[in-house]
Formats: C-alpha cells, sequence, structure tokens
C-alpha cells in the first residue's frame, strides 16, 4: 500500500540541464553517429516492462530538452522481429540477453554501445482482494491447488522474456509439470499482469515492478533469484538509426539522472 502512496519525484530542471551537457559531451566521445537529422521524434523500442519508468524519464529529458521521444512498449521478442523486418526505430531495450544477442548477430545494433542497463525480480501475483495466502516458492508447492478450477496468467514462454524466466524457475523448481497445462498465455507481461488484476486469473507470474505498478494485484510469493536466469535488461542504439539525438538519449537512460526513476519503480541499476 505504501508503494500505492508515494510521491512521483520531480528532478530538478536545473540539474537536468547540466548533467545533459555533460551526457552530450560524453555521448559525442564515445559514441560515433552519423548527425544526419532525420526530422522526426526519436523512436525507443521498449520491453513492455518499461512503462512506467520510461514515461518518467522522458519526460524529463523531454522537459530539459524540448524534444519529444517515442516509446513503443511491447513483448522483447516482438520488438526485436520488427527491428529485424526494418522498423525504423532507433533504440532497442530488452527484458533479456537473447534478443539483444538475436539482433546482435544480425548486425542490426552498434555493438560498442551495448550495455546491461538494468534487473530485475520474478514474483507470483494474486488479485489484491483475492483469497490466496502468502506462499515460499519452493520445491513441493501445491500450485495447482491454489489455482483451484483457475490459469496461471504468464507471458508466453515460448519467446517472452517474462514467459521464459518464469518457466524456468517453475522448472528449477519442480513445479512445471503441475502447471503446464493450466497456464493462461499472454502476449506480453503487462497483459498477464491485466488478466490477474482483472480477477481472470488467480494467480500470475511477472517482474516485482510491473507488480508494484498495478494496485488491483499484491505478491503473493518470490521466486528465488537462482532459480531462474539473471534478469537482466540490455540496451543498445541499432545500426540503422541515424537520429543526431540517439547518443544523447541513451547516455541520459543510464546517468545518475535517470538511476532515481528506475530504482522508484523497483528496478536494480546495474554499474
Amino acid at each position: 500500500m505504501a508503494d500505492r502512496k508515494r510521491r512521483r519525484g520531480v528532478l530538478p530542471l536545473e540539474r537536468i540541464r547540466a548533467a545533459l551537457a555533460a551526457i552530450l559531451c560524453l555521448a559525442i566521445s564515445t559514441i560515433a553517429l552519423p548527425a544526419r537529422a532525420q526530422g522526426k521524434d526519436l523512436l525507443v523500442f521498449a520491453a513492455a516492462s518499461l512503462k512506467n519508468a520510461l514515461d518518467e524519464i522522458d519526460a524529463a529529458y523531454g522537459q530539459a530538452t524540448g524534444k519529444t521521444v517515442k516509446v513503443a512498449f511491447a513483448a522483447s521478442s516482438a520488438l526485436a522481429k520488427q527491428i529485424e523486418a526494418g522498423a525504423p526505430a532507433d533504440i532497442f531495450i530488452s527484458a533479456d540477453l537473447t534478443w539483444m544477442d538475436y539482433l546482435q548477430q544480425r548486425r542490426l545494433i552498434e555493438p560498442e554501445s551495448r550495455k546491461n542497463l538494468l534487473g530485475n525480480r520474478l514474483v507470483l501475483i494474486a488479485p489484491f482482494d483475492g483469497p490466496i495466502p502468502q506462499v515460499t516458492l519452493q520445491p513441493g508447492l501445491d500450485l495447482a491447488a491454489l489455482l483451484a478450477d483457475g490459469r496461471l496468467a504468464m507471458a508466453d514462454t515460448s519467446g517472452v522474456p517474462a514467459g521464459k524466466y518464469g518457466k524456468a524457475a517453475l522448472q528449477s523448481l519442480g513445479l512445471w509439470p503441475a502447471v503446464a497445462s493450466r497456464l493462461a498465455q499472454a502476449e506480453n507481461v503487462r497483459a498477464a499482469l491485466a488478466l490477474v488484476a482483472r480477477g481472470e486469473a488467480p494467480l500470475g507470474i511477472v517482474y516485482q515492478t510491473d507488480a508494484a505498478v498495478e494496485r488491483n494485484v499484491r505478491i503473493v510469493g518470490m521466486f528465488p533469484q537462482d532459480s531462474h536466469p539473471p534478469i537482466v535488461y540490455p540496451a543498445a542504439i541499432l545500426s540503422a538509426s541515424r537520429h543526431p539525438d540517439a547518443a544523447i538519449y541513451f547516455a541520459f537512460i543510464g546517468s545518475a539522472e535517470a538511476r532515481p526513476l528506475f530504482e522508484k519503480q523497483g528496478f536494480t541499476v546495474l554499474p
């Protein structure tokens, strides 16, 4: 409840402008990109779980620069495929390493720009007013009994990072066989979150940051961090980008000014 009531932080405008001046010098010196103006807004493709954090960060960036950033939020898998098909994005932020590797192998990102930006946690959620108690996610838990006649909401386990992490965690704990046929698979993690928030699924697996921004769900269990691959959000500038602001914005999302806005949403900012 405390998370819902905390006030939105606002960065001082002078502080943002000073930081952007430093970022501009750093970006120009470290990332060589063509400077041909495109006459369009910077376009970022970002994992759906980043929406609340990037909304705040983009507002701060726009306040300081007067420029608009457009962000397309979706499953990392869907965004990577769109980039491969020629979508005119400038920056990609994935919710796992696999889809960034996929683009790098096809030479669709600038490899020198790539960095691991954020970390996250995987949690089990239930409707806020539902009857399911707090549980310890460990071998032997009767997850099927908790579902009763309902289904477990997850992002698509075949390609979407949150779904793949969730499946790996369930397999590691020996819980997968009991629920593999009881899934409600969604196109991305926010869609899985919505199924639980609307009471259409009694349980769901999402990121901790997703649960924190939805008042109609509560966390009933935390997955052990060693039960699945580390949750890492890599970011990179796309090799096809010619936008003059790409390097500046990219440096800003990794700056000290952006850090508290990511952390406020529950992300871990990686070194």
